[in-house]
């Protein structure tokens, strides 16, 4: 290879680096924030340990509500009375949400009062339609 050609070969491999580089040392003078960079670092720790902790908090949260929703399922389960099959239970935050269609309005009281009698239950959306033509239990 010439000289010639090594040169053009080189020239841009030099102006990509320089333009790669100079945003990375350059500083932010027009902002005029006057924050140090340790100021920064220090502030994306704090971030990165409070999204730590979020992610955290969430997953036990997660692993609550799934034994909540357990619960409750297992609770109407064992009702005499009730076709729990005919209800879907979901847990969030610790709120349980009851949807589905059940035979009459004593069903809908009854599965309302097992799933806020669950430990760990905050409160119970019910969402409960009641529609005659359900077979009962």
């Amino acid at each position: 290879m010439s000289s010639k050609n090594k040169i053009l070969a080189i020239v841009p491999a030099i102006v990509l680096g320089f333009g790669l580089a100079i945003p990375a040392i350059a500083q932010d003078t027009s902002a005029g924030s006057g924050v140090p960079a340790s100021t920064s670092m220090h502030q994306a720790g704090e971030d990165t340990e409070s999204a730590t902790q979020n992610a955290y908090h969430g997953a036990v949260t997660a692993v609550d509500d799934t034994a909540i929703t357990t619960a409750v399922k297992t609770n109407l389960a064992a009702a005499k009375d009730m076709r729990s099959g005919q209800i879907h239970v979901t847990t969030t935050a610790g709120i349980v949400t009851l949807q589905g269609r059940v035979h009459d309005s004593n069903v809908v009281s009854r599965a309302v009062a097992i799933a806020k009698d669950a430990s760990g239950v905050r409160n119970v959306t019910n969402d409960l339609q009641v529609d005659p033509s359900v077979p009962q239990s």
